[in-house]
């Protein structure tokens, strides 16, 4: 590849179901690669499958790229609307003899392949059109067929892998254009990829053996080849290839999860590829960082513990005001109430006491809690039990010394131990008393960040009604 050409990378997805997350770090990998380089990342969708293929899917992955932030440059492409270029493709191919008529029907195919099994010869496909005179040619349906090297090797020089070479009498004269027109994906995706400039081909390594038929198509149209970087695929925590039983496998589900984008970013990224031993990284690093020497051979384990840590860090990281607009969309995508402009502001105002140990955003809803509430509030069971007649002793006790204590929060703190000391007692005997009435929970943020958050006369008015 000459060198002052410009990196462009793809992902290209089948419309065939979800964004799984697999598919997710492959165009991470090809986003980083890409705009790492001050490059192009593009977008195709494989929809040549017309009976699988839905607008809904087209619809859900673009969504889950949205989310991850993976836009690509310019509206996403179709392959099916290019199915006339690569027929174009497949008779040029013809013409420069790299490609020949096949009219062989499945029966005979069939027949060849048994007649081969019987004798302990190989079943691939050795067609009687390959070098047949024109003049033999009948009237009927025919295929059209890459005439690839019947010697020697095809050899995938990968970025990832390394050097890998096939024999070529292991590669059979594959179907190009099938009898109706339309084209294989072997040919679609080369012509794709050559007329949309695609230097470097990211994606899964259970695509290694295709790139060695897609290198014979390029040689035969004499088009550069891309650099080939074939990465190892996923699997669950328990070393087998990710699936349903694994927990969640849609991007938007880990949306809906309560999931920050940046974390995701920041796992996928690290899952497969490291630089270092670092884990938790910028967005604008990984763009420094990202290589392709940097990702491993061996698959990588969904670990959702670490996952977790991650988004952690990337949540406690995040500006305040950065965090709302996030977490309201993960409460759109999860099916949630959206939030008044009321509970928007008392959210920002907590955000401090709420996002240090929140993993995700469902906990830090779930400790946003008590601004989230309209009073009077309701108490989960736990809440309640907390409410004894000496909790409620406190409470009142507690509210009568509020309303005259200067709103801050050491003032605070020595009110309420000066309450707890009068009967005897540490602040941790009366802090769930607290809770059960601030919260109406016994998981919150700490009882003075949450006065501080709602104010003296909601404070108190809290406490009072937990008292009655």
């Amino acid at each position: 590849m000459s060198a002052a050409r410009p990196v462009v990378t793809r992902f290209a997805p089948s419309p065939t179901g979800y964004l799984h997350i697999g598919g997710a770090r492959t165009a991470l990998f090809n986003w980083l690669y890409a705009r790492g380089r001050g490059g192009r990342f593009l977008l195709r969708i494989e929809d040549t499958d017309r009976e699988r293929s839905t607008p809904e899917a087209t619809a859900a992955i673009l969504r889950g790229l949205t989310w991850l932030g993976l836009e690509g440059d310019g509206d996403a492409v179709s392959q099916f609307e290019q199915r006339g270029r690569h027929a174009e493709v497949a008779h040029e191919m013809m013409a420069r003899d790299c490609a020949y008529r096949c009219y062989s029907t499945q029966e005979e195919i069939e027949a060849f392949r048994e007649a081969a099994r019987a004798e302990g010869r190989s079943t691939l496909f050795l067609s009687p059109w390959r070098d047949a005179d024109p003049a033999t040619w009948p009237d009927g349906p025919y295929v059209i067929r890459l005439k690839a090297p019947r010697e020697g090797t095809t050899v995938v020089e990968d970025a990832v892998q390394g050097e890998v070479t096939f024999r070529n009498d292991q590669l059979d004269d594959m179907v190009l254009l099938r009898s109706d027109g339309t084209p294989t994906y072997m040919l679609a995706v080369v012509v794709d990829d050559h007329d949309m400039g695609v230097t470097h081909v990211i994606r899964g390594d259970d695509h290694l053996n295709n790139a060695a038929r897609q290198t014979q198509i390029y040689r035969a149209m004499d088009w550069e080849v891309p650099v080939w970087a074939h990465i190892p695929l996923i699997h669950g925590p328990d070393g087998k290839k990710l699936s349903k039983r694994h927990g969640a496998l849609g991007v938007e589900e880990y949306q809906a999860m309560g999931y920050p984008a940046a974390g995701m970013r920041n796992y996928l990224a690290r899952l497969g590829w490291s630089h270092g031993n670092d884990e938790f990284f910028t967005t604008e690093q990984a763009l420094e960082w990202f290589d392709l020497p940097g990702i491993g051979r061996a698959p990588a384990r969904l670990d959702f513990k670490k996952l977790e840590n991650i988004c952690g860090q990337h949540i406690a990281a995040t500006p305040d005001e950065e965090l709302v607009p996030e977490i309201e969309a993960y409460l759109a995508a999860a099916g949630e109430p959206a939030l008044t402009e009321k509970q928007r502001a008392g959210l920002l105002q907590a955000m401090y006491s709420l996002k240090d140990r929140a993993k995700t955003f469902v906990d830090l809803i779930e400790k946003a809690r008590f601004v989230l509430v309209e009073h009077p509030i309701s108490r989960d069971d736990a809440a309640q039990a907390a409410l004894t007649e000496d909790a409620r002793g406190i409470l009142r006790d507690t509210a009568a010394l509020l309303r005259t204590t200067p709103w801050e929060r050491h003032t605070l703190e020595a009110a309420v131990a000066e309450v707890a000391g009068a009967r005897g007692l540490g602040l941790g005997k009366v802090a769930p008393a607290l809770r059960a009435a601030l919260a109406g929970r016994m998981l919150s943020p700490s009882v003075f960040d949450m006065m501080l958050v709602i104010g003296r006369d909601e404070t108190i008015s809290r406490l009072e009604d937990a008292a009655s």
